[in-house]
């Protein structure tokens, strides 16, 4: 199997991004022709980022699965598709084969319709990282539900939350989940969650842990006997099949819930053509996949790197996709590494959280492990840092493999900044050009381009695109004008990123992090204001701001300021009651890593909290805090400097 719309050259990578600048619709059609569809489109790209409106492959007609399963049958059948390494390093390693991952999908597909499950429904997975969770997605969108896949640490109140914006009416969960030494109550939560919802009709789950949990007559229901009835359905005569749903290009494909600077979590939604190509043709040129590579993306599905590159991304390419249950240092740190030798892995994808975590451990975890097989190294999630940049370089890739530091988002489908790997040029901490495609610019305060450089000679502003790619938002879930307010109305004509940027005199972007008051906690976006909210439920609290600080693991730690009206005798007390809510109303994800009790916040007169000084104070500097003569009491500066944990 070979790529046509692979680029290997940078002659190749130039060329290929003038077309897609100044001729997108014939760029992308001629990407478009290597996939499977039921019917081509009417046209290619109709946009405006004013509404937004954005239609890729206008009138075509597919099915994402055909392109991740049925086509890859008569060739790589039995190839593995996806190689599942459990989280005990003892347990048995399941190899599952383009042909047994269609009829378990196909199977899946079946049980969904026995259940009720149709076309447009919204499901809800909440389930640990186990091919079954593989099995569901892709027959949601074998079906053409709309699968929104819940990450295995938020809160019962979180995914109630996100059940009611979705209007979800299925759950597939597991009775538990294995995560390094953790046991986590999956069914139970869902249990939780469900305390009053009117809505689900069905919940069905899948035996992982052998947790005893609660079946609720009529409502709950068993994956395994589900699926022995489905199995005599779908297989007649040996010939597995059950029909892939016909679904327009622009149909939703799936939501997934991402926190926003406001409290409420937005349901981000991507539709079915457009995220095919992205994911597929980001996938084949960042890393640079080579067919029968074994490639390890060790993120979790709830999270969008899994979506895009551990399933659609890689499936629709005819890959063969490593997936962990586990985590990097469990039971030990040199968890990863072993992984890479077992399974002979040549393309590593990880989190910079995770490098500088393992970074931690020394060098003694690598000993006796065999690296040679690795090609290519990956970062995601956040801007990596040029220590352990030079850390993975030297020990992970022996000088010998290019590291490609993605940036993307939620929003964006698949990575929009990248170099690709040895085609195109690596520059530590930076993630350099755009993808073939990608129109960034960087924009002032007022959204005009900035053209002034700093003293080092590099651009700086606010990162914005100035054009749709295939993989772009398409709004949000429920709410279309909130797609808009959130990504396209900061400046005119522009898809606002909210991140800050750096450019050099090559074109190469370096991401300086987010702009807004959105934080990333080891690769994860968190809303300061979902937090506040959260800490503020806490009966003693009386009001909160929390702020990001530059964590040595993390990147970025939470930093919360806490106005307390009870008497407490016990700080260390207090705080981890406040922890506890935290985590009973978001999860352990938003945990603040300081809490730092005030008697006042720095307000301006009209009551807006300056969050530009906390962040200062958090951030350890507290002599230049810019003018505090204008807050309506700037007495409390001085009290929170003191107090500074």
């Amino acid at each position: 199997m070979s790529y046509p719309f692979q680029i290997k050259s940078l002659g190749q990578y130039h060329d290929a991004y003038k077309k897609s600048v100044e001729d997108p619709e014939s760029y992308w059609a001629s990407v478009a022709e290597y996939f499977q569809w039921r019917k081509t489109w009417d046209k290619v790209l109709e946009w405006n980022f004013k509404e937004p409106k954005i239609e890729w492959f206008r009138g075509a007609k597919l099915n994402i699965t055909e392109n991740c399963l049925d086509r890859h049958l008569a060739d790589l059948g039995d190839k593995p598709a996806i190689i599942w390494e459990p989280n005990d390093p003892g347990d048995k390693i399941r190899v599952v084969t383009y042909k047994r991952l269609h009829k378990r999908v196909c199977q899946f597909a079946q049980v969904l319709k026995n259940n009720g499950v149709k076309k447009g429904d919204r499901v809800c997975i909440y389930m640990g990282m186990i091919p079954e969770l593989a099995y569901a997605v892709l027959a949601c969108a074998r079906i053409g539900a709309i699968h929104s896949v819940i990450f295995g640490g938020f809160s019962a109140q979180s995914i109630a939350d996100r059940l009611d914006d979705a209007k979800a009416e299925y759950i597939v969960t597991c009775d538990g989940a294995y995560r390094g030494s953790k046991d986590i109550p999956l069914k139970t939560v869902i249990d939780d969650a469900l305390i009053g919802n009117k809505i689900i009709k069905r919940v069905i789950v899948y035996t992982r842990t052998r947790t005893p949990v609660s079946m609720i007559k009529g409502r709950d229901v068993w994956w395994e006997d589900e699926m022995e009835h489905a199995e005599a359905q779908i297989e007649k005569d040996d010939i597995v099949s059950f029909p892939a749903e016909e679904m327009d290009a622009e149909d939703p494909l799936f939501i997934l819930y991402t926190s926003g600077s406001t409290g409420k979590p937005k349901g981000v939604v991507h539709t079915c053509a457009g995220y095919m190509v992205w994911t597929t043709y980001t996938f084949v040129n960042v890393f640079q996949y080579d067919p029968g590579q074994v490639h390890f993306c060790t993120a979790d599905i709830g999270w969008v790197t899994g979506h895009s590159y551990i399933l659609y991304g890689p499936l629709c390419a005819g890959a063969t996709s490593l997936m962990f249950e586990g985590i990097p240092t469990w039971p030990d740190a040199g968890r990863l590494w072993e992984i890479v030798d077992k399974h002979k892995v040549n393309i590593i994808y990880t989190a910079p959280t995770a490098i500088r975590s393992l970074m931690g451990f020394g060098l003694d975890p690598l000993k006796g492990k065999d690296l040679s097989s690795l090609k290519t190294l990956g970062t995601v999630g956040e801007p990596i840092n040029e220590e352990a940049w030079h850390w993975y370089d030297d020990h992970i890739g022996k000088r010998k493999c290019p590291i490609v530091d993605t940036w993307w988002q939620t929003e964006t489908g698949g990575a929009l900044i990248s170099n690709l790997a040895g085609v195109t040029p690596a520059k530590p901490g930076w993630a350099t050009l755009p993808i073939p495609g990608v129109q960034p610019v960087l924009v002032d305060e007022n959204g005009k381009e900035v053209t002034e450089k700093d003293e080092h000679g590099l651009l700086k502003g606010n990162l914005c695109i100035k054009a749709p790619w295939p993989g772009i938002i398409r709004t949000t879930y429920g709410d279309h004008e909130r797609c808009r307010t959130n990504y396209f109305a900061t400046y005119e004509n522009l898809y606002f990123t909210g991140d800050g940027a750096y450019k050099d005199e090559n074109g190469f972007y370096r991401i300086t992090g987010r702009v807004d008051d959105v934080l990333n906690v080891s690769g994860h976006r968190i809303g300061t204001a979902e937090v506040e909210n959260a800490i503020n439920m806490h009966a003693g609290v009386v009001e909160s701001a929390v702020v990001g600080y530059p964590h040595e693991i993390k990147g970025q730690g939470l930093y919360a300021y806490v106005i307390y009206n009870r008497p407490h005798v016990d700080d260390e007390l207090t705080r981890k009651d406040i922890l506890a809510t935290v985590t009973r109303i978001i999860g352990a994800i938003a945990r603040p890593d300081k809490i730092q009790f005030v008697q006042g916040l720095p307000k301006t007169r009209s009551g807006k909290i300056m969050r530009r000084i906390l962040r200062k104070i958090a951030e350890g500097e507290t002599k230049n805090l810019g003018d505090t003569s204008t807050l309506l009491d700037p007495a409390v500066v001085d009290d929170i400097k003191n107090g500074r944990l």
